[in-house]
């Protein structure tokens, strides 16, 4: 996959067919808008994703700048889908300020050859939002693409979007997030040492440092599964600031015991998919009781049905 990222000078050379987009959590309305641009790959031309290199919200300060998806992240994502092209767009106050029609006629047709276009029905680009799917479907005859405008999916009445799935996360209502993405919410990173407690107690963790501005789920013990070596175990993870243990700093971690690993994972790229909420995370009076506490989460997590 081609990422064109941090510039606004670019130009594409081959006909491509273009999803727009935030992207943020790539859930089953993003992913229903992305099958329109590959099924053009038939006719010879790109699938292009058109996103931003920074989240709006982080320009004009409208959230509190966590993501469901990091950058890193959705280039995994779009890959794996076969996107051919991503193009990550600058967005600053020069970039937000580009009329909606000059961003149809030099960007998507003029830079990027757009001739089919994929959009939802909320869409909103240019200068104060104002470029709309009317507006697409307006220029399209002018421009010589065409135009298919999505509707909403819906869950339990609901239109699937990136706030529905943030909720979701948010309450740690992992199994509506996994309904709502396709799959289960995940947190990826390199293995770091610990401080080697759980080794000692005869049960090794990972641990991993999640990545800046990702949204995490409520502080907790989760059911999971990890991605590592290019295999799938399962696993039981505890998201949180381990109060029972932690001295001075409190470091917001993600540690994982692995059943059925052996070996050494320090420094290894892996990802943790959260499946369900097992129970909060909780000081306790002393490390033997965090131990049976453990001990406990361990043989749930043996004997869940995932």
């Amino acid at each position: 996959m081609e990422i064109i990222t941090g510039t606004t000078d670019f130009f594409l050379r081959e006909e491509t067919a273009v999803a727009i987009g935030k992207f943020d959590g790539v859930h089953l309305g993003h992913r229903r808008l992305l099958e329109e641009i590959l099924a053009e790959k038939a006719k010879g031309r790109k699938a292009c994703v058109f996103t931003f290199d920074t989240p709006p919200s982080r320009l004009f300060q409208t959230g509190d700048g966590r993501e469901l998806t990091t950058k890193e992240e959705k280039r995994r994502i779009f890959e794996l889908l076969g996107i051919d092209i991503l193009v990550e767009f600058p967005f600053n106050r020069e970039t937000a300020g580009i009329l909606p029609q000059v961003f149809i006629k030099d960007i998507l047709c003029g830079r990027m050859q757009a001739v089919f276009i994929a959009a939802g029905t909320d869409i909103s680009f240019g200068s104060k939002g104002a470029g709309n799917a009317a507006l697409l479907h307006l220029l399209a005859p002018v421009c010589g693409y065409e135009v298919r405008i999505i509707e909403k999916l819906m869950w339990e009445e609901r239109e699937i979007s990136s706030t529905y799935v943030r909720e979701a996360v948010e309450q740690g209502d992992m199994r509506l997030a996994e309904r709502l993405l396709g799959g289960p919410y995940s947190v990826g990173g390199r293995v770091l040492h610990g401080n080697h407690m759980g080794q000692a107690w005869g049960m090794p963790t990972v641990n991993l440092i999640p990545p800046e501005g990702k949204l995490l789920p409520p502080c907790g013990v989760y059911y999971s599964g990890v991605y590592l070596d290019g295999r799938l175990y399962r696993g039981i993870t505890n998201i949180g600031y381990k109060p029972t243990i932690a001295e001075k700093e409190k470091v917001m971690g993600v540690e994982t015991y692995l059943y059925g690993f052996e070996g050494d994972a320090y420094g290894k790229e892996i990802e943790v998919l959260l499946y369900a909420f097992r129970r909060p995370e909780q000081k306790f009076e002393s490390t033997e009781a965090l131990r049976a506490c453990i001990e406990e989460d361990i043989k749930a997590g043996a004997q869940a049905d995932f």
